[in-house]
């Protein structure tokens, strides 16, 4: 490709964060009621700092209007759009927005990559069709991405990037041949040169697996984060019983082990997980990793665990200028995601 993209960082600033507001009930079978409170409790926060963008229909709008007035949520900090979604998912079904570098400019752009429900379920037609509504909606470009002749799948929580260069990703997510199979037929060196050439990225950092839970067959956002350049946070299982014990202490290896292109390698912080959370006989992805970036907020999904207050200390100093929030997410993380995971974030130009 001879057009030259970079992705901001996550703790770059922000025009605003999008969100679609949750309706599917059988995303949180027998346990939907509480879900949109949770919602309006992150809209609240986010709002503060940043315009929030919510995905939703007429019908659906006007609930959430009501909900957000009685949270005393500023609706001139809301956007609303008037599009239908199957999930709420939007770090993996919204558009994941680049700055195309010109000489004098920086223009943002819309990359709308195929979404697939993960490779896993048949309701995602609404969701495929969300970049372009919203590119439109911007009045942003708009770009599929493809290589050699086909267009791409790649969601959002599947990788991180620090915007200088480095981007984490898991082989069990964008590598497997068997389970979920995003490109079939793509080698990995086709993925990476698609990676840099559409993220604007240098270095690719492969973990291996991801947790216990995750339905999405191995999400980065539940792992490993950047939190500065050639800077993470990745999270361990001390517990050797545990089940996530050996694929997060292989991911630490590997971190530990990367150099970049410059042969430099990574300052890496050790984030601690939360005790298992299981509903219904299920275990549930639950990991403070799944924090999200705002302008001036760093929202962090809690899970009534001694290990909470530990994971928010730890963030509030790689913050230090950022108020860290915590969000309960012991009902949220019912439907297989939590903060990161509904959260698209839309960079400046």
């Amino acid at each position: 490709m001879e057009r030259t993209f970079r992705m901001p960082a996550e703790w770059e600033p922000h025009q605003g964060t999008w969100i679609a507001w949750p309706h599917q009930r059988e995303d949180w079978p027998g346990k939907f009621e509480p879900i949109p409170w949770v919602y309006t409790e992150i809209v609240r926060h986010l709002s503060a700092s940043e315009t929030v963008g919510i995905v939703a229909e007429e019908e659906l709008a006007s609930q959430a209007r009501g909900m957000l007035l009685r949270a005393g949520v500023d609706l001139g900090r809301v956007l609303f759009a008037p599009f239908a979604t199957d999930r709420v998912w939007l770090r993996d079904s919204g558009p994941i927005f680049v700055q195309e570098i010109s000489k004098h400019t920086r223009q943002l752009v819309a990359l709308d990559w195929h979404f697939n429900a993960w490779a896993k379920y048949d309701n995602y037609l609404h969701d495929d069709r969300l970049p372009e509504q919203l590119a439109a909606l911007l009045g942003l470009p708009r770009l599929q991405p493809h290589w050699n002749g086909r267009r791409l799948v790649l969601e959002g929580g599947a990788f991180d990037v620090d915007g200088e260069g480095l981007l984490v990703t898991t082989e069990e997510c964008l590598l497997d041949t068997q389970v979920q199979v995003r490109n079939p037929g793509l080698e990995r060196a086709d993925l990476e040169a698609a990676l840099r050439s559409y993220l604007g990225v240098r270095d690719i950092i492969w973990l291996h697996r991801g947790i216990v839970g995750d339905d999405t067959h191995g999400h980065v956002d539940d792992l490993t984060r950047f939190v500065a350049p050639r800077t993470v946070v990745t999270a361990i299982e001390p517990d050797r019983g545990e089940a996530n014990h050996d694929p997060l202490a292989e991911n630490w290896e590997r971190l530990k082990a990367f150099r970049d292109s410059q042969g430099r390698g990574l300052t890496i912080h050790l984030l601690p997980m939360p005790s298992p959370v299981v509903f219904e006989g299920q275990r549930l992805p639950a990991s403070y990793a799944n924090f999200y970036i705002a302008n001036h907020r760093v929202l962090v999904p809690t899970f009534n665990d001694p290990n909470d207050r530990h994971a928010l200390n730890l963030l509030a100093q790689l913050f230090p200028t950022r108020q860290v929030v915590g969000i309960h997410a012991v009902d949220l993380v019912w439907g297989l995601g939590t903060l990161h995971c509904l959260t698209q974030q839309q960079p400046v130009g």
